[in-house]
């Protein structure tokens, strides 16, 4: 069984930085982070196998960096120059297949979310 704990989200102006993170308990393949906006869809940010291959949506790549420390089972995203539009509810994902993307079928498990805003 898989367990997911997100931290770190919080308010930050516009053009700012904020770093959330996820402690994973269980063997998990692909990690990621996903985003819902109230009145949005839900949408995929970014993910990484435990390979340490990455996978970016085209709305963040540049801005984001996701990592993970496989030693101490924690799941990372480095947020920058973030935006009014980022304000969401951000989700940490977790699937067990040997698959890896921001495609929400390749994941299983879900965190409770950690909230962020962006002021303008």
């Amino acid at each position: 069984q898989v367990q997911l704990v997100e931290s770190g989200g919080g308010s930050v102006q516009s053009g700012g930085s904020l770093r959330i993170s996820c402690e994973v308990s269980g063997y998990t393949y692909c990690l990621g982070w996903f985003r819902q906006a109230p009145g949005k869809e839900r949408e995929g940010v970014a993910a990484i196998s435990n390979g340490g291959s990455i996978y970016y949506a085209d709305f963040v790549r540049g801005r984001f960096t996701v990592s993970r420390d496989n030693a101490k089972n924690i799941l990372y995203l480095q947020m920058s120059s973030l935006k009014p539009e980022d304000t969401a509810m951000y989700y940490c994902v977790a699937g067990t297949a040997n698959r890896c993307s921001t495609d929400e079928r390749r994941f299983t498990y879900w965190g409770q979310g950690t909230q962020v805003t962006v002021s303008s």
